[in-house]
């Protein structure tokens, strides 16, 4: 079988991740629709990543991550951004759901909200994001669209460290995406997505391991 673009650029990972003294207890911040979640939980699964999710928390009432943690069988916690008067009050309300559910890494699985200090600085050096670009080219919202109208021929995404300013803490793994000639955004955010399953939880295990 002749290998993809994406798999010639971006190696095979290892089949077998480290196992850490205590199962890493992720907590997973989430928008939409819960792919990511999807793929580290199957990853727990298989057992390649040495993790428990310890509880999901959302954000938009309608977000079908809620569907995917609930069948999963995960405590889940909606706090409504819509329902706070400032960014600081529900990040306060979001460290108070991950304490209680004694979570020491938190896993921002497709979360569409800017975070604040408050939850920063409750998990130093603990909080993970994956952004569907290669950082630091095409920061914040809509770096697909970005990629396309700025017409590079080379894509994809990459999981870092969370600090305040947006999408801009140390990267943790990469995965690159070639742009085809014909990509739509639709098309384009498709094959990132893949790579986005791939790595997210080797790039956690990673992180764990200091790296």
């Amino acid at each position: 079988m002749l290998e993809t673009p994406e798999a010639m650029i971006s190696p095979p990972l290892p089949t077998v991740w480290p196992r850490f003294r205590q199962p890493l207890r992720l907590g997973v911040m989430a928008s939409g629709a819960g792919t990511n979640l999807a793929a580290i939980a199957q990853s727990i699964q298989s057992g390649q990543l040495h993790a428990q999710i310890q509880v999901v928390v959302y954000n938009n009432p309608q977000a079908g991550v809620a569907v995917r943690s609930t069948r999963l069988g995960l405590p889940t916690v909606l706090l409504n951004h819509r329902d706070y008067a400032s960014r600081e009050a529900l990040d306060g309300d979001i460290v108070q759901a991950l304490q209680a559910h004694d979570v020491d890494w938190v896993i921002m699985a497709g979360w569409l909200r800017c975070v604040t200090s408050v939850l920063i600085d409750a998990f130093p050096q603990r909080i993970l994001n994956i952004h569907p670009s290669l950082l630091p080219s095409f920061p914040g919202l809509k770096a697909v669209e970005q990629a396309l109208a700025a017409g590079v021929t080379l894509s994809g995404c990459t999981v870092h460290h969370v600090e305040l300013a947006v999408d801009s803490g140390p990267v943790v793994m990469q995965a690159a995406v070639p742009v085809q000639m014909q990509d739509t955004a639709v098309t384009l955010q498709a094959r990132i997505q893949t790579q986005e399953h791939r790595i997210y939880p080797a790039a956690i295990a990673l992180a764990a391991m200091g790296g």
